[in-house]
């Protein structure tokens, strides 16, 4: 299995995708670096995957990915009837250019409406 290490133990790792995780289904759409962002793709599209089935055991898979179990609460009642005809792709990612300290490449990730 290939990913990306982003330069953390896996401890860190697994921390960060849980926190951008749960501020990215809050708020829709995140600003982050380009290799975050398609890593965190992955995520994302297996968690909305996991709301489209709605049981119980895909709730609790998805609490274990998510941070936030309101965020959990709000994905298990938003997205199944946002994405019934999509059966993958859910997210986008838009190019921004460099960041101005470090020039990392910056993107801006949001759902598909």
């Amino acid at each position: 299995m290939s990913y990306r290490k982003l330069g953390r133990n896996s401890g860190a790792r697994k921390a960060l995708f849980k926190s951008l995780l749960a501020v990215f289904f809050t708020y829709g759409r995140i600003e982050t670096t380009e290799a975050k962002a398609k890593e965190l793709r992955k995520f994302a599209d297996k968690v909305i995957t996991l709301a489209k089935r709605g049981d119980l055991s895909a709730r609790r898979q998805a609490i274990k990915m998510v941070a936030n179990d309101q965020v959990v609460h709000k994905i298990f009642e938003d997205m199944p009837q946002k994405f019934t005809s999509r059966e993958g792709g859910y997210t986008r990612i838009l190019k921004l250019g460099p960041r101005r300290g470090d020039a990392a490449p910056m993107v801006l990730m949001e759902l598909v409406d």
